[in-house]
């Protein structure tokens, strides 16, 4: 009973802090020719499954896989790509160890019979021994034969559904957007152009995929032929690249990058990656990582890198847009406070059918896309649904991210916002959008009608 009130005091806290009143958006009637549960603002990907095509051709080139405890290793490494961080730079380490070292002098910790050399020695060793401990060791990862087939085991399956999720969400909302041409760079095993293809099929003419690893792209171009050398291309027009495209000029209509900003050794060459994408964007630049506080971080750094412009190499002078997730352009507000959380999204995905895989599983990813040229329409500031959806008898609590930069937590019911839009949030999910504008309205509570309760008790 008392966690069911502290946990009521917390929503009423909440929602008591939001100064804005969601308002139904039905600008382009869509009400008129769709029913609620089916509204514009949902993202119609319930269940991601690698083609058929795929999966065969994934099994095959594991079953003769000759890497031993191979369960073992996928385990191990997902445990490790989850936990990975980006590397530390030189100025920060520098940092580090100028306030160790302030600090060490400041205790005087050092045998006062020891000459100045060899106090200053025993300084810097124990200077050097505690940030080997308590620094992390970004090593780049060696993308060898046997390591891409473990690889292949641990996430092709999950990359291919969260890169599926973001795509989707274009697919959706521009569908005359048409892409003849797609770039991807850190392509790995290829999920993003076994994902592209899925949705855009023959559209899709030329698929450049650039990884520095040479073992990696022929293990993609296996999986392409059916896991054989001599086998037919599942997907015509891909080409295998090591490096990037050097000219300005050359443009891609979309460039996508999946969990390959972290494989980055330094700050300054994540820059020079992120303009060199968005000068070969043509219409999106697509950006996903894991769904944790370092993946997030590495998108909101690259969203700055883009929107703040500062590249002496422009081509194409059209704006940078932020598409997706943020329904504005302004600071995340999940960054901003003290207790900084990732922003990240689910996807439910069927894994390849190998002995520990359970039948479904969730993948959690981060994702940005980025548009080039300003997007019209009130629905690209719809609210974004930034966690679970809470319904409840009468009223339904949604946390979303609004189009003026905030943070909200709104209790809609249909007497307040109208039957429309609390039909429309009863059947959002954590990640769609609710189609709703907010306005200035500070003269709510947002407390639930007579006789609802916040929480089933």
């Amino acid at each position: 009973m008392l966690s069911l009130r502290l946990r009521l005091h917390q929503f009423r806290a909440l929602s008591s802090a939001t100064s804005v009143v969601p308002e139904l958006d039905n600008s382009d009637d869509f009400l008129s020719r769709v029913p609620h549960r089916k509204h514009p603002g949902l993202i119609k990907l319930k269940k991601a499954h690698l083609p058929q095509e795929a999966q065969d051709a994934a099994h095959l080139l594991l079953k003769r896989c000759t890497v031993r405890q191979l369960e073992e290793s996928v385990a191990s490494l997902n445990n490790y790509l989850w936990s990975r961080k980006r590397p530390i730079e030189d100025n920060e380490l520098r940092g580090k160890a100028a306030e160790l070292e302030n600090k060490l002098r400041a205790t005087k910790q050092f045998d006062s019979e020891l000459d100045i050399f060899q106090q200053e020695e025993k300084l810097k060793s124990h200077v050097l021994n505690t940030l080997r401990k308590n620094t992390y060791h970004w090593q780049p990862l060696s993308y060898t034969k046997q390591f891409g087939l473990v690889y292949l085991a641990a996430r092709f399956d999950g990359g291919f559904a969260s890169v599926s999720r973001a795509l989707q969400e274009i697919y959706q909302r521009v569908p005359e957007f048409r892409p003849q041409t797609l770039m991807d760079f850190g392509s790995g095993i290829g999920s993003v152009s076994w994902a592209a293809h899925a949705i855009w099929g023959n559209s899709l003419k030329e698929y450049m995929c650039i990884d520095a690893s040479a073992s990696m792209n022929t293990l993609s171009e296996l999986l392409l032929r059916g896991g054989l050398e001599t086998g037919h291309m599942h997907i015509s027009g891909i080409h295998f690249r090591q490096f990037l495209p050097v000219s300005p000029k050359v443009q891609f209509d979309l460039v996508v990058s999946a969990y390959s900003l972290n494989e980055l050794p330094s700050f300054s060459e994540r820059v020079r990656t992120i303009q060199t994408l968005w000068r070969k964007t043509r219409g999106f630049l697509v950006l996903v990582e894991n769904g944790t506080g370092e993946g997030h971080q590495l998108l909101m750094e690259a969203r700055d890198i883009v929107l703040g412009g500062g590249d002496k190499h422009i081509w194409d002078h059209r704006p940078a847009c932020v598409f997706a997730p943020c329904p504005h352009q302004l600071e995340c507000p999940k960054l901003a406070g003290k207790s900084q959380m990732p922003c990240n999204f689910m996807q439910q995905y069927q894994p390849l059918t190998l002995s520990w895989n359970p039948p479904w599983r969730w993948e959690k990813f981060s994702f940005l896309i980025l548009s080039r040229g300003i997007m019209g329409g009130n629905e690209n500031h719809w609210p974004r649904v930034i966690g679970p959806v809470l319904r409840r008898p009468r009223h339904v609590h949604c946390n979303t991210c609004c189009s003026d930069g905030k943070l909200h937590h709104d209790v809609i019911t249909a007497r307040r916002h109208g039957k429309d839009l609390y039909r429309c949030a009863r059947t959002c999910e954590w990640g769609d959008r609710l189609p709703a504008l907010i306005s200035n309205d500070t003269s709510h509570p947002d407390e639930p009608e007579n006789g609802e309760k916040t929480l089933a008790s």
